[in-house]
């Protein structure tokens, strides 16, 4: 019988890690109607990784590391748009009522 006690134990133990998440799912997207908001995804733009200059042979190493700054000065551009977004969604939210 111990034997029987300890395999229900572990076929309960799995469950409840089941449970547990739906459990916290539930609470994430009740939490989330409470508040009245839902966020959207970040532009795609948040997203976009800049790639390096491709180094081809032949080509002088100033125009190289020329294009390697252009995709810096982008790369920074761009953090800088999604950094402005996040802190105008932020302000937005702490200004609602």
């Amino acid at each position: 019988m111990a034997a029987n006690g300890g395999l229900i134990a572990l076929i309960l133990s799995g469950c409840s890690s089941l449970d547990l998440a739906r459990i916290e799912a539930a609470a994430s997207r009740q939490g989330d109607a409470a508040a009245g908001i839902v966020l959207g995804e970040l532009p795609d733009d948040c997203r976009a990784r800049e790639p390096h200059a491709a180094l081809v042979e032949g080509f002088e190493i100033r125009s190289i590391l020329k294009r390697e700054r252009a995709a810096l000065d982008r790369a920074n551009e761009r953090l800088t748009r999604c950094a402005d977004y996040h802190d105008d969604l932020v302000d937005h939210l702490e200004a609602r009522p």
